[in-house]
């Protein structure tokens, strides 16, 4: 089973900066795509970025210039370097990662628990 464990959340001034990270665990044939969405309560839960393992990345307009995210193939670990922080991006933040159990399956897609961002104005 994949487990993913996100950390580096917490409370930052606007225009701080945290980095946030993501690890996945456990047995599986391999981790393909991660990414990082954001949920706040009561709304739904939009991509923040992505990431293939050949680095290819996509990131959500709102955060462009500002986030960087980037792996670590050998750590399956996902980053989310986030810079010039705004009180509207306070959410919580969700790890993803598309993978396969085995070799033989298909794609599976994975979340973490969250990781709460608070940005003070």
């Amino acid at each position: 089973q994949v487990q993913l464990v996100e950390s580096g959340g917490g409370l930052v001034q606007a225009g701080g900066s945290l980095r946030l990270s993501c690890a996945a665990s456990g047995r599986f044939f391999s981790i393909n795509a991660m990414g990082w969405y954001r949920q706040a309560p009561g709304k739904q839960r939009e991509l923040v970025a992505t990431i293939t393992s050949g680095g290819n990345t996509n990131y959500a307009d709102s955060v462009k210039g500002r986030f960087t995210i980037s792996r670590d193939n050998a750590k399956n670990t996902v980053y989310l370097e986030m810079n010039s922080l705004k009180p509207e991006d306070t959410h919580v933040y969700y790890c993803k990662a598309i993978g396969r159990p085995s070799s033989w399956s298909l794609d599976t897609n994975y979340w973490g628990q969250g990781t709460q961002v608070t940005v003070s104005s």
